[in-house]
C-alpha cells in the first residue's frame, strides 16, 4: 500500500513534466507557425513513450527512484541532446542566480568566473577566476585573477558545469563554501569564504593620471551598465579628455541590450548588430541612432583578453567594424550565439540558444573570436620562476610584510621588490604588482596597475602616438580578417 501511494505522487509529478511538455510544445508552435510542419501526432507518439519508459522504470527498477530525479533528467537530456553548451536546464536555485545576476545584485563569494567548454584528461576544465570583486568574500581572501578553482566544497569543477559551479557558489548570505584554489598550476591552497549580499558595480573609470585620457572599465553588462557609462562620459568631458581607453577584459558579457545602447554613444550611423535565427521573431537589426551618439573625433582604443565574451564582443566587434576603435590586447573568447531565458512552471529554469548575432560586417565570431589589431601578450614564466613564485606564496613573506607596513608609498614598494629579488629571481614589476594585491585587500584597489599592466600600457601609447587616423585606416574588419 506504502509503494502504491508513492507511486501514485511519482506519477501525478511525471504526469505533470508531461502535461508541461505538451503545453510547452503548443506554445511554441503556435508562436512561430514555420516550425508547425512537426506532425503532432508524432509529438504525441515521442511523449506516449517517455511516459512509458517512465512507468517501467518506477515499477521495474532495482531501487526505488525518485520522481524529481527522472523529471529533471528528462528536461536536461532534451537540452543536453542540443549539443551546446549554452541551452541548459536549471535547478531552482540556478535559475534564481541568474535572475539575480541580471540586475547586478545577489548574494554570493564576488568572484567573476569563466569556464572551458570542453574537458579533456591532459587539460581539465577548471573554473578560472575573471576578477574578483572588490570588498567581496572572494577578493577579500586574497583569490586573485587568473586564478584556478579546481574544487568547491570537495567536488571538481571539472566534471560539472558553468551553471552547477555558480550554484554552489551562490546562496544563502552568512553561510560558507569552501574553495580550492590552484595558482600558477603548482601551488594549491583552500579558503573558507562566507557568502555575503554582493552588488557588482558594472562600470569603473577615471582619468589616466597625468594624461587627459579617460579610462572605463566594464566587468558585465546588467540593466544599470549604459546609464553608468554616460555617467563616466559625462565626466570625462568635464575633465576635457582627448582620448578614451575602454577595458572588456575579463568581461563575459550580459545583456544584448545594454551593449547596443553603449554602443550607440559612440557609432553615429549604420548597423551596431543584428541577430538571426530560424524564428522569424527572433531575427531583429539593432541601428546606431545618430542623435543618441555622445563621443565624436577623439581616439578609442578598446582592451581584451581571452576572457572578453558574447555582449563584450558585440560591443567591442561593433566598434572594429564601424572602424570607431583600435582593439588592443590578446585574441577573445568566442561566443557568438544570443540565448533567451525561460521559467518553468515549477520554478525551474533553462537557457536556449534561439540566434546568433552578426556584427555590422555580417561576421559572426562564435568559437572563432575576435582577433585585436595589435597584440600584446603577457609572457609565461619558466620553470625556474614558476619555482620561484611557488616558494614566495608559500612563504607568506609579502602578506606578513605588508601586514606591518599598510602605508607604503611607490618608493617602498619598489624598494621592498628589490629585496625580495635578491632571494626570488622574479620580474621586479611582477614582485612590485604582488605586493599591490596584498595592499588592495586591506583598503579600496586601485583603478588600474600602469607599473605593471602592459596591455594599458600599449593602448595609451596607442593614443599618444599623433598618427591614429592612419591606424585606424589600416585596419580589418572581422569579415576581412576571417577571409585572410
Amino acid at each position: 500500500m506504502k509503494i502504491a501511494k508513492k507511486l501514485l505522487k511519482a506519477t501525478r509529478i511525471f504526469s505533470a513534466f508531461i502535461l508541461f511538455s505538451i503545453f510547452a510544445s503548443q506554445c511554441f508552435s503556435q508562436s512561430n507557425s514555420s516550425s508547425s510542419d512537426i506532425d503532432s501526432a508524432k509529438q504525441r507518439q515521442f511523449l506516449k513513450v517517455i511516459d512509458q519508459l517512465y512507468y517501467f522504470i518506477q515499477q521495474n527498477y532495482v531501487e526505488e527512484v525518485d520522481p524529481q530525479i527522472l523529471y529533471e533528467g528528462a528536461l536536461k537530456g532534451m537540452l543536453g541532446a542540443l549539443d551546446d553548451p549554452y541551452s541548459v536546464y536549471m535547478a531552482q536555485s540556478e535559475w534564481r542566480s541568474l535572475t539575480d545576476t541580471t540586475v547586478g545584485n545577489f548574494g554570493g563569494v564576488g568572484l567573476s568566473i569563466t569556464k572551458p567548454l570542453v574537458s579533456t584528461e591532459e587539460k581539465p576544465a577548471y573554473v578560472e577566476v575573471a576578477e574578483p570583486i572588490e570588498n567581496t568574500p572572494g577578493a577579500k581572501a586574497g583569490i586573485q585573477s587568473g586564478d584556478l578553482i579546481v574544487a568547491v566544497d570537495g567536488v571538481d569543477t571539472s566534471t560539472i558545469t558553468m551553471d552547477e559551479v555558480l550554484s554552489m557558489l551562490r546562496g544563502t548570505v552568512g553561510e560558507s563554501v569552501t574553495v580550492k584554489i590552484r595558482r600558477r598550476n603548482t601551488l594549491e591552497f583552500e579558503r573558507t569564504l562566507v557568502r555575503a549580499v554582493i552588488q557588482n558595480p558594472s562600470v569603473k573609470y577615471g582619468m589616466i593620471e597625468g594624461e587627459k585620457i579617460g579610462y572605463l572599465r566594464l566587468t558585465e553588462f546588467s540593466v544599470n551598465t549604459a546609464a553608468k557609462v554616460q555617467e563616466a562620459l559625462d565626466s570625462f568631458k568635464e575633465a576635457s579628455f582627448n582620448g578614451l581607453i575602454i577595458d572588456l577584459r575579463n568581461n563575459g558579457g550580459g545583456l544584448l541590450d545594454s551593449a547596443v545602447d553603449i554602443a550607440d554613444k559612440f557609432i553615429d550611423e549604420g548597423i551596431i548588430v543584428s541577430t538571426k535565427s530560424r524564428l522569424a521573431y527572433e531575427n531583429a537589426v539593432y541601428h546606431a541612432v545618430k542623435r543618441k551618439t555622445v563621443v565624436r573625433g577623439i581616439p578609442i582604443v578598446v582592451l581584451i583578453n581571452r576572457a572578453t565574451a558574447s555582449a563584450s564582443e558585440i560591443l567591442s566587434g561593433a566598434l572594429k567594424d564601424t572602424k570607431t576603435a583600435y582593439l588592443v590586447g590578446e585574441k577573445s573568447f568566442g561566443k557568438g550565439s544570443v540565448q533567451v531565458p525561460r521559467g518553468l512552471v515549477n520554478n525551474d529554469g533553462f537557457k536556449i540558444t534561439v540566434a546568433k548575432y552578426y556584427s555590422p560586417s555580417d561576421t559572426n565570431i562564435d568559437k572563432i573570436g575576435i582577433k585585436p589589431d595589435l597584440e600584446v601578450l603577457y609572457p609565461d614564466f619558466t620553470e625556474e620562476e614558476q619555482k620561484d613564485w611557488h616558494a614566495l606564496e608559500e612563504s607568506g613573506a609579502i602578506a606578513d610584510y605588508v601586514d606591518s607596513h599598510q602605508n607604503m608609498t611607490e618608493a617602498e614598494i619598489a624598494s621592498y621588490a628589490k629585496t625580495l629579488q635578491t632571494k626570488y629571481k622574479l620580474e621586479e614589476r611582477l614582485l612590485r604588482k604582488m605586493i599591490r594585491n596584498e595592499l588592495d585587500r586591506t583598503r579600496s584597489p586601485r583603478l588600474y596597475d600602469l607599473d605593471y599592466d602592459s596591455q594599458l600600457k600599449a593602448a595609451i601609447e596607442v593614443i599618444k602616438g599623433g598618427n591614429f587616423a592612419e591606424l585606424m585606416a589600416s585596419t580589418k574588419t572581422l569579415k576581412e580578417q576571417q577571409e585572410q
